[in-house]
């Protein structure tokens, strides 16, 4: 999704709250992060209200983030899968994440590249779909608040100092965030590795 057609569908959307909040939603499960930034540019410029904007953001990541458990879960119940996985060490699997869901969600919801492996083995070793749902939304209120906040105050100031290039100064925050999500995986996998 890029940046002109997530915020023109916002825009063809424009007192439709519904509409606006299943655009957001949408959004999410495409690019989360350049929703959440997207959707702070459109509340900085007065076209979108912060509770909508927020919860919409809030709903569309749960949600995605369910449905990955949901993936995993699903898929441990097909043969191919139980021939991948011996029953002992799904049943090791599953006693060792039991204990470590809210952990293993916040560390994932934080390094790039660690939701889509770590949520779906949620899934599939059959993590207590209570303390996974309770961590997603820990982490989600955390990471998204923080993230939204942050890109909202630099729309106000792109807006007031940029003007009409503020999408130019969105497009280079994106991909500052990209570079140093990018670069925090690396050197965790440095230093993970012998």
């Amino acid at each position: 999704m890029t940046l002109i057609s997530f915020t023109g569908l916002l825009a063809a959307a424009a007192g439709i709250k519904p509409l606006q909040a299943a655009v957001i939603i949408g959004g999410t499960f495409i690019l989360e992060d350049a929703s959440t930034l997207l959707a702070a540019m459109q509340v900085a410029s007065g076209a979108l209200s912060l509770p909508l904007a927020l919860g919409s953001l809030y709903a569309g990541i749960v949600l995605g983030d369910l449905g990955l458990y949901g993936l995993g879960f699903l898929s441990a119940s097909h043969s191919w899968a139980k021939r991948l996985v011996p029953k002992q060490r799904r049943d090791l699997g599953r006693k060792w994440v039991s204990q470590r869901v809210f952990p293993l969600v916040l560390v994932s919801r934080f390094i790039p590249g660690l939701r889509l492996p770590t949520y779906t083995t949620l899934g599939f070793l059959h993590a207590p779909l209570l303390q996974f749902a309770a961590a997603a939304i820990a982490a989600t209120l955390v990471w998204t608040s923080g993230l939204f906040f942050i890109s909202l105050r630099l729309g106000t100031l792109m807006m007031h100092y940029l003007g009409i290039w503020r999408w130019a100064g969105l497009a280079v925050f994106l991909g500052l965030i990209i570079i140093v999500g990018r670069l925090a995986t690396h050197l965790y996998n440095k230093r993970t590795t012998p």
